[in-house]
């Protein structure tokens, strides 16, 4: 059931920012765009072949898989019209932040619930894929991989109370390398560098520095020992980012990881 085709299309419920990446992805892996319906009155320039419609009551035979990628303040108010297009039967993959199982089984009652937190990345086929569904349903969470695999890597999380975590690191976490990428740039210019210039550099050093983590066996903390030398540039600035780097990290991921919790409370009550 988790197999998408023409035939069995999946439904975004939704398609900002999110949704459109996730939808670029499976597109440039190569899966026909009749095999996505949207559903959303402000998607724009979708690719061709996506079936769009502004309205649920427009968009005909009730789906097997649906993402649900709206906004979650907003789920309360629109959950009756997914009702409406969603078989009784269907898989329902959930990309919002903070909506709990138990609120999604309460909207959808019968569907299969699963929650995931991706990022942009999924774009490109490269994103931090982290899930939970509740049930341990083995046959579905191999579906579900399948599924997702031209998305990036899934990583099944146990807890859902921990998923809030994932979305602070995982679904946050880009918009903190940005900053920090940001921050090298300007911090370059401050030093006399062309703002071109000193973009570029900081581009391709994240760039760098992050495939050879990925592609190295050693921890990022151990590649930072063998590029600083006892007394060198390095070591004189590892001096100055030490000094506060991991509690400002752990205050930003605190603050995500709360603001994930906060936005379960209005819809559960």
């Amino acid at each position: 059931m988790t197999e998408i085709s023409r035939d069995n299309p999946l439904l975004f419920f939704g398609c900002g920012n999110m949704g459109r990446a996730m939808l670029d992805g499976w597109i440039a892996a190569g899966i026909d765009p009749a095999a996505f319906i949207v559903v959303d009155p402000m998607a724009q320039a979708l690719p061709e072949g996506v079936r769009h419609f502004a309205d649920a009551s427009m968009a005909g035979s009730k789906a097997r898989i649906a993402l649900v990628a709206v906004k979650p303040q907003v789920f309360p108010q629109i959950s009756n019209e997914l009702t409406d297009i969603v078989a009784g039967d269907a898989i329902v993959i959930s990309v919002m932040a903070g909506v709990r199982v138990e609120t999604l089984r309460s909207a959808l009652p019968g569907r299969k619930i699963v929650r995931l937190m991706p990022n942009l990345a999924a774009s490109l086929g490269k994103s931090p894929l982290g899930l939970f569904e509740p049930d341990g349903d083995a046959q579905l969470r191999a579906g579900i991989e399948k599924c997702l695999a031209p998305l990036g890597t899934p990583v099944w999380i146990n807890e859902e109370v921990l998923m809030d975590a994932v979305t602070a690191l995982a679904g946050s976490g880009p918009a903190f390398v940005y900053r920090f990428i940001d921050a090298l740039a300007k911090a370059g210019e401050s030093l006399g560098l062309n703002p071109a210039v000193s973009a570029t550099l900081a581009k391709a050093t994240v760039d760098g520095a992050v495939d050879l983590a990925i592609a190295s066996d050693a921890s990022p903390e151990e590649l930072a020992r063998r590029v600083t030398s006892p007394g060198g540039t390095t070591a004189a600035g590892l001096e100055v980012l030490d000094g506060g780097l991991q509690q400002l990290i752990d205050a930003t991921l605190k603050a995500a990881r709360d603001r994930g919790v906060d936005l379960s409370k209005p819809i559960e009550q």
